[in-house]
């Protein structure tokens, strides 16, 4: 594969993870105010529905990419083909089995939904959770494609598909939103820009890939292989569904749609969180691939673990002190009147997923040690004990008890029983790893405890206002984590390519 392929791309993912967080801080408050909170609640409700279905894909995406990949390099073409002509079969069967389980659901829409909403807004869930449900039964059988291309590595033009889908979707959508079109209208949108993709990625298989697809004698064996392969991804989208889509639901049966869109304004906001950690911990996948086969004592990976935890701690430290004392002028200002909820909300995510954003190489260092199955299967159960409790708690406490059920989850979970299995089991020094980003925490505490208090005195109630006092913060705040905070090796991280600039310039 050409290495420009390989750049190129990767420059392409940082476009994309840009966008979408373009889209989400600018297009998103144009929407809230369009729509209207019931509207946006009836769409994240069926949109929360439909993400259940898409874990019918069984994790089959990956293992497409990963024998692809195999058989390209044992020279193996006719065992490609015929791999694909049975993906091909089965998430055609997938698709009829999600476009069945659709049904079932927009069938009993009433009984699930009744006490919380309005024959009207019943009417509209009905028609867009059957527009989400169709499309998603397309997409399986074709999804193949998009496995395909990442196979043979044609980062470009994947990336520049998903660039121009954001890019037209979005604009496509204020047009319409402008003539008062609402959530019907978004769905028939995404729908049909999700079928372009689709034929897109098609087209390209086989016009430039020259791929074929054929059909023979089922291949029992190797399918029971792909799936003891599959099975462990397949149940860690389990359990990112119930964290993250449950709660919509939930909200949607026993609080109404107002409440779910505040609690939607909070999960659009955790996801933005969230790439910021995953988007510094890429670029040490291979060296620690590497290391985890090599290595015999281990230390040098719990080296790396630290290393790792604390510059991604850099950053998670002051998005979320920054979001603890801007947040909710933020959300004033961002997402209009009556948010007010999503402030508290966001807070319960940011604060236990800081733990596991930091110290996400553990999931690497598992993989490249093929041991994934305790962090799978204990994920597993949690999510299932935060679904339990979800429950009772959005009843009586609406979106901020259902938001205190996965916080709860998180520090159980993803806190306190794998700190104490990486401590353990992996060998990895947990105890040091805590000392170093208790140092790192002096200047964020303090900061934040004594802006906290002056805030008191200011009425934050203009985005000029906000954004003069963010930056009267990070003024005071970067120049002494940097100095305080920050070791010889992350500050050189900074410094070295403002010499290189200034050398090259100067």
């Amino acid at each position: 594969m050409p290495k420009s392929q390989l750049k190129i791309g990767a420059l392409l993912s940082y476009v994309v993870l840009a966008l979408q967080n373009m889209v989400g801080l600018l297009y998103t408050p144009f929407m809230l105010r369009m729509m209207g909170k019931s509207e946006y609640g009836l769409y994240s409700i069926a949109a929360s529905i439909v993400a259940y279905l898409t874990v019918l894909d069984l994790g089959f995406g990956n293992a497409i990419v990963r024998y692809t990949a195999k058989y390209r390099a044992e020279g193996k073409q006719e065992e490609q083909y015929k791999m694909f002509g049975m993906f091909f079969l089965l998430y055609c069967l997938i698709g009829v089995v999600a476009l069945c389980a659709g049904g079932v659901l927009y069938l009993n829409a009433e009984n699930i939904f009744d006490s919380s909403m309005t024959m009207s807004e019943m009417h509209r869930t009905k028609i867009i959770l059957a527009l989400m449900v169709v499309n998603l039964a397309v997409t399986f059988p074709f999804s193949l494609f998009g496995s395909i291309i990442t196979a043979y590595e044609q980062f470009v033009f994947q990336k520049v598909i998903a660039i121009a889908r954001i890019v037209l979707n979005t604009a496509t959508m204020i047009v319409l939103l402008n003539y008062g079109y609402k959530a019907v209208a978004m769905v028939v949108v995404t729908t049909i820009f999700n079928f372009l993709t689709l034929g897109s990625n098609l087209w390209y298989c086989k016009h430039f890939l020259k791929i074929k697809i054929k059909f023979g004698k089922f291949q029992w064996g190797f399918l029971k292989e792909v799936s003891i392969y599959s099975l462990w991804i397949f149940m860690n989208a389990i359990m990112d569904r119930i964290y993250w889509s449950t709660g919509q639901f939930v909200l949607g049966a026993f609080a109404g749609t107002a409440v779910v869109a505040v609690f939607a304004v909070a999960i659009q906001l955790e996801n933005m969180y969230m790439s910021f950690s995953t988007a510094i911990s890429g670029v040490f996948l291979p060296r620690v691939t590497a290391m985890a086969v090599k290595e015999t004592d281990g230390k040098a990976i719990s080296d790396l673990f630290i290393k790792t935890g604390r510059i991604q701690y850099c950053v998670m430290a002051l998005v979320l002190s920054g979001f603890f004392l801007f947040g909710r002028q933020f959300i004033k200002l961002w997402a209009g009147e009556g948010y007010s909820d999503a402030y508290i909300i966001t807070l319960l995510f940011f604060v236990p997923l800081t733990v596991p954003l930091i110290q996400n190489l553990g999931i690497t260092i598992l993989q490249a040690r093929n041991q994934m199955k305790f962090r799978s299967l204990l994920y597993l159960g949690i999510s299932l004990v935060s679904l339990g409790a979800q429950i009772p708690l959005a009843k009586y406490y609406g979106g901020i008890g259902c938001a205190c059920a996965i916080a709860g989850a998180l520090v159980l979970g993803q806190i306190i029983v794998m700190n104490i299995y990486y401590q353990v089991k992996q060998k990895i020094n947990i105890v040091e790893f805590w000392f170093e980003i208790g140092k790192m925490s002096v200047v964020p505490v303090i900061m934040t405890v004594l802006c906290y208090y002056v805030l008191q005195r200011f009425d934050l109630n203009s985005w000029l206002l906000l954004v003069i006092g963010i930056a009267a913060y990070l003024v005071v705040y970067l120049p002494l984590f940097f100095v305080f905070s920050m070791n010889g090796y992350e500050r050189n991280l900074i410094l070295s390519p403002v010499k290189k600039i200034r050398k090259k310039f100067g």
